[in-house]
């Protein structure tokens, strides 16, 4: 198995627990990591499935209110949540297509269904992320490839990411279990935990739906 990520510390501690892995740095965002990187697999054999977890949040930095900072943020945010997934795809995908077996999974999100108002850009990657996972999945079998492209829409993750959330996270080897079960199921859209609830509440009781994604002290952390 070989992983990637913009953290050194974070690969070497990855290697340590499994030494087995094959850890790779490198920078979804940017375009020259990315060839890089497809290089450096090329040149390992290849893969089979490309798993597209990358992902970071910002806080509202007073959404609504003029800060420099909020634009390169949250650019920052759709560079490495949605374009960059459009890079890595881009560049794999003659590759996958050539397996007798292959498949990509794109990591979405319940707020691709119910905006979270304290990170409205990282809501807004995981809907364009959602809507694009359904459109490569209809493109590719329109071609007759035998790439499957799954959609994992997870609930809060207990990682460092959403520690500013305020509300505990499902862990993450109960999410890849989940996401384990619905490959081997074909289940092409797999929900977990709050995901599945979330879903169908925004479908028939929309008010309902944000208040349980934004309870009322984000309202108060907006304001502070």
């Amino acid at each position: 198995m070989i992983i990637t990520g913009r953290n050194q510390e974070k690969l070497d501690e990855a290697r340590k627990l499994y030494p087995a892995l094959t850890a790779i740095k490198s920078d979804v965002a940017n375009a020259d990591d990315a060839r890089l990187l497809f290089n450096k697999i090329k040149e390992l054999g290849g893969i089979d499935i490309l798993y597209n977890n990358a992902g970071v949040m910002s806080g509202p930095l007073n959404l609504g209110i003029a800060n420099d900072k909020h634009f390169e943020q949250a650019k920052n945010e759709m560079d490495i949540n949605y374009l960059g997934v459009i890079r890595l795809n881009n560049l794999f995908i003659e590759m996958l297509k050539s397996r007798k077996e292959a498949a990509i999974i794109n990591t979405s999100s319940l707020l691709s269904y119910v905006p979270l108002n304290l990170g409205a850009t990282y809501s807004a990657s995981k809907v364009a992320m959602r809507f694009y996972t359904v459109a490569l999945r209809d493109h590719l079998k329109i071609l007759g490839s035998n790439v499957k492209v799954f959609e994992l829409s997870p609930p809060v993750v207990a990682t460092s990411m959403t520690e500013h959330v305020g509300r505990k996270g499902v862990s993450p080897e109960k999410l890849v279990n989940a996401l384990i079960a619905g490959i081997k199921n074909n289940r092409f859209t797999i929900r977990v935990g709050i995901s599945k609830l979330v879903y169908l509440a925004n479908r028939l009781f929309p008010k309902i739906a944000y208040g349980l994604v934004n309870p009322a002290k984000n309202a108060q952390q907006l304001q502070s």
